[in-house]
């Protein structure tokens, strides 16, 4: 047996930075393949590594365990780490940041001033923030917070018409970008029999593909708004 095939359960459980209370959990829900024995000593392998950081990946997209293992089940028990490794890139959450939970306190602090009931209802209104029941709030996008602390001086009703817009127009840019790539990319992958020579393009492509799909939302959106910005101007002719 490789060295890499004989981790121990408190061994598996530091590499996936959880505790070995939670790894056995999880093996008890079927979310983990049990070990293999060598006596009465359970050895893990770089495939119990890889299932356990695609539950991560999958927790951190809001699933719950009860639609994890549903999602599991459809993944072949003797799934190889790369595999799994490739399930979990094409999975993984778009947005790099960790949401960090703040005392109303800290929370002045990071934006550089006081912010009362109503700036804070407006930052939630903008999905950058929500109140977590203790008094302060969960950050959602630290990298946003400034910049929308200072939008706060905008009208309620203005904050939550915007942040309603855009979440209803991405929601159905997100829903059709996954269609166009499942269709043209993953499907015929797996219709081929998922070829290992194939596996390591599909993976890198999978990892290139969000920043290069952010940039070119970005840029779109950018040259879109000076487009509406040049017809709403009268007489704009070439605009049009």
């Amino acid at each position: 047996m490789a060295a890499a095939e004989r981790m121990t359960v408190d061994e598996l459980a530091g590499r996936a930075g959880l505790t070995v209370r939670t790894v056995r959990f999880y093996t008890a829900r079927g979310l983990l393949p049990p070990p293999r024995l060598r006596g009465r000593t359970g050895l893990y392998g770089p495939a119990h590594l890889a299932r356990l950081e695609l539950v991560r990946e999958l927790q951190a997209l809001g699933l719950t365990l009860a639609a994890i293992e549903r999602h599991l089940e459809r993944i072949p028990a003797g799934a190889s780490p790369e595999d799994l490794a490739l399930q979990r890139a094409l999975l993984s959450p778009w947005a790099p940041e960790e949401a960090e939970d703040l005392d109303r306190h800290e929370l002045d602090r990071r934006v550089g001033r006081r912010l009362d009931d109503e700036a804070v209802m407006k930052l939630a209104a903008l999905g950058v923030v929500e109140e977590n029941g203790d008094g302060g709030v969960r950050v959602i996008s630290p990298a946003l917070l400034g910049m929308a602390a200072e939008l706060s001086a905008m009208p309620l009703d203005a904050l939550v018409a915007a942040h309603e817009s855009i979440e209803r127009h991405t929601t159905e840019l997100a829903e059709e970008l996954q269609r166009v790539f499942q269709d043209t990319v993953v499907r015929p992958y797996r219709e081929r029999g998922r070829p290992p020579e194939e596996r390591e393009r599909l993976l890198e492509l999978a990892v290139k593909l969000k920043p290069l799909m952010l940039q070119s939302l970005v840029g779109s959106f950018q040259r879109a708004v000076d487009r509406a910005i040049r017809r709403s101007v009268p007489g704009d002719e070439g605009a049009r």
